[in-house]
């Protein structure tokens, strides 16, 4: 019974979408969902709108409420649109900037927005050509804009596409806007409400102009300039995996003094189809397989990749046995932060009031070293729009000197306000140039950074679950959860569970106490006795729960590393275990 009313509910939407207000691709589209006697499709493709949420939107391209197409932005366009003659009607002209990465579609999506922005009488500083997500945000602060938007999936497999929506800081939007913004859209009922035919004079096309401004910027986050001149020569190669990372990265990399820098062919060829790859995201090894053989081959000091948008990087080096591993991004972000830290307190750069930002699922190893160099940290929920919120409330008050999470993102400056590759590829490299320069490798820096403030090792773990039952399961898993706490961790007590959805957090004794955040969200977390630290949240972007696992152990000496790594590869299977994966 209940599968039928499904499909009568998608069947009245899906028949909404006949009307002469759509194209006749989708009209024909749709028409082609409805004849077919399976509904698969056609439930999945309207079982429910494509949520225009906290983080935009992101979903499949295709027809359909629940898909990426020019009917899900033009609401989106819309919706915002709407939002801001209301939210700044007193300003004589309101301005947004509009930018995209190298995804199918995103060019066409970021024209369409342009238009309807124009159409409802905002400026728009659309990007001539496909460029990464932190020069936009850049863009918005920079010429004073009151919003903008970027159409991205990230990382995400070939068939996404997302639209994400900025503020006048050049952070993804938060609380009031996100929700006053998702009120507007979610006002927007049919593509007659949504304003196509654009108005030229509206439309500024923009890109070298903002491009050199920008590399500029960056060049600023360069701290040791002589440590680069000093080994300038080091051997780098850098891959873009097909994205915006191409347009910026291989110039702002030699405007720094890096003067070795080798870029994969095949992968900086723009395409939407990722055609080397099985993921755009450097958070996976294979991605990085072709440039880690062009390393192999040049007997490379250093690899880099960003993701398509160019706000991820993934790095790998050599280690003492030569071979070529990756970093995760626990690990990336605990060499830049240590690094910050320990040459600006070499050069007498600090003033007492540099503080440091993290999310809540990145390693403690960074609240030890803040800690230990009596520095400010705040730990923040995931996503970088948090740590730009960090950024903001401390403008005037405090000095940032970086930022980072365990998904591959850091951002050393504050004239960006979302994670960018562009600055971390620049400044990674003046670490691997600085290790060298103490006749280290970038490997033997990271062992070090153990050895000083404790060794620890993370493990993500993904589970997909797509579509409406996938959904389903997701929510029953994290029900289970709080419904029956873990009570150990590898056999170690816990010790303290924190709950975001409540705010609430309970120690080993039962003893309950709030937790201050500035909203709530739908992650759990528990610490044993140990150090172990797991956290589990479904992803606010993609079909999937996520959990992640931190645990620590002894290293009492470079030769020591590779035991104390296994023996918390053999923590981390109990760690699961515990959590009945």
């Amino acid at each position: 019974m209940e599968n039928q009313e499904l499909i009568k509910s998608v069947t009245e939407k899906a028949q909404g979408w006949l009307s002469p207000a759509y194209d006749e691709e989708t009209r024909k589209e749709v028409q082609r969902m409805l004849d077919n006697e399976d509904k698969t499709d056609l439930i999945e493709a309207f079982y429910k709108d494509l949520e225009f949420g906290t983080g935009g939107l992101r979903g499949i391209m295709g027809v359909g409420s629940n898909r990426m197409n020019i009917y899900t932005v033009g609401a989106a366009t819309q919706g915002l649109s709407n939002y801001l003659n209301k939210n700044f009607k007193d300003l004589k002209q309101i301005s947004v900037v509009v930018g995209h990465d190298c995804r199918n579609n995103s060019r066409l999506f970021a024209e369409i927005s342009a238009n309807i922005f124009s159409a409802n009488g905002i400026k728009v500083y659309l990007f001539e050509d496909m460029r990464p997500t932190p020069e936009m945000s850049f863009a918005i602060r920079h010429l004073g804009c009151q919003s903008g938007i970027i159409l991205t999936a990230s990382h995400n497999p070939k068939e996404y596409n997302g639209y994400k929506a900025y503020w006048d800081d050049g952070a993804q939007v938060l609380a009031p806007h996100d929700k006053g913004i998702i009120e507007e859209v979610n006002k927007v009922t049919s593509a007659s409400d949504i304003k196509f035919e654009g108005n030229k004079e509206l439309i500024e096309i923009i890109g070298e102009n903002v491009d050199s401004v920008y590399l500029d910027q960056v060049k600023t986050v360069s701290i040791d300039p002589e440590v680069i001149l000093r080994n300038k020569d080091m051997k780098i190669v850098y891959t873009p995996i097909h994205g915006t990372g191409m347009m910026l990265i291989p110039r702002a990399l030699k405007q720094w003094g890096f003067e070795n820098v080798h870029t994969v062919p095949e992968q900086m060829v723009k395409s939407g189809d990722f055609p080397t790859v099985v993921s755009p995201n450097p958070e996976n090894a294979e991605a990085l397989t072709m440039a880690v053989n062009l390393a192999k081959s040049l007997d490379a000091d250093l690899v880099m990749a960003s993701d398509p948008d160019a706000d991820r990087v993934g790095i790998a080096c050599k280690n003492d046995k030569g071979e070529w591993v990756l970093m995760n991004g626990n690990q990336t972000c605990l060499m830049y932060l240590y690094y910050i830290i320990t040459q600006y307190t070499k050069l007498g750069k600090m003033t007492g009031k540099e503080f440091v930002v993290k999310t809540i699922v990145t390693t403690e190893l960074i609240k030890e070293i803040a800690n230990r160099n009596n520095i400010e940290m705040f730990d923040c929920y995931t996503g970088f729009k948090w740590i730009a919120r960090e950024i903001r409330l401390n403008e005037g008050k405090k000095k940032y000197i970086g930022g980072g999470e365990e998904s591959y993102g850091f951002l050393a400056e504050d004239f960006v306000r979302d994670k960018d590759a562009v600055s971390a590829c620049c400044l990674i490299a003046e670490v691997a140039a600085w290790a060298r320069d103490n006749g280290k490798t970038l490997y033997e820096l990271l062992q070090d950074i153990y050895l000083e403030y404790g060794f620890s090792k993370e493990c993500a773990i993904n589970i997909v679950k797509p579509g409406k039952s996938g959904a389903e399961e997701i929510k029953a898993m994290m029900d289970n959860y709080r419904a029956n706490p873990l009570k150990e961790l590898a056999g170690s007590p816990v010790v303290c569970v924190k709950d975001f959805k409540t705010l609430k957090m309970t120690d080993g004794e039962g003893n309950v106490s709030d937790l201050e955040m500035p909203d709530t969200s739908n992650v759990l977390q528990y610490f044993s006795a140990d150090g172990s630290k797991v956290s589990v949240r479904p992803s606010g972007t993609e079909p999937k729960i996520k959990f992640y696992i931190e645990v620590k152990e002894l290293m009492h000496s470079r030769a020591d590393y590779d035991a104390a790594n296994k023996r918390a590869d053999e923590k981390i299977e109990l760690v699961k275990k515990s959590l009945g994966l």
